[in-house]
């Protein structure tokens, strides 16, 4: 793997929040994936001595208040889903592409689930099935993101 330096992470995040900001309109805003969780999934899977929960806790923050919703309900679902990502991230050297990818799936669904039951606490009505689209598009994203960065579990060939 490549070497990660703090300032790649940190601007990723604000990339991510910009896109998480950007005003979706019509469907888009049904299957606009989590980029900022999607985001702080990957920098803490692949860098966790520079990424953690309180990390994650500070994007959730960061994104309650950009989107004006409830304040520390982001910060709680991303803590929570940070911590069980962080809870197997050393046994990730063992898992292939699919379990990967299914690992993210898991952890993105409690996400949703927990930002789900977080909203209808505080009195909003039951969004429906649409709810959840936005862990097919994040996944989406996340394959995007090993693309880009680089995988996780591969080692870097020296030629």
């Amino acid at each position: 793997m490549r070497h990660t330096n703090i300032v790649s992470i940190y601007f990723t995040l604000l990339v991510a929040l910009l896109c998480q900001l950007f005003p979706w309109v019509g469907q888009g805003i049904i299957f606009r994936p989590d980029f900022v969780l999607v985001a702080v999934l990957y920098w803490l899977l692949r860098a966790p001595n520079l990424c953690n929960v309180g990390t994650a806790w500070v994007a959730g923050l960061l994104v309650d208040l950009a989107t004006g919703s409830l304040l520390g309900q982001h910060a709680l679902s991303f803590t929570i889903t940070a911590f069980i990502a962080l809870s197997y991230q050393r046994r990730l050297v063992l898992f292939n592409t699919w379990q990967l990818a299914g690992y993210v799936i898991a952890l993105l669904t409690i996400e949703r689930v927990l930002m789900l039951l977080l909203k209808l606490f505080a009195g909003d009505e039951n969004p429906g099935w649409h709810y959840l689209w936005p862990i097919l598009t994040s996944l989406i994203l996340w394959q995007m993101m090993i693309v880009i960065f680089g995988g996780l579990t591969r080692p870097r060939t020296k030629q």
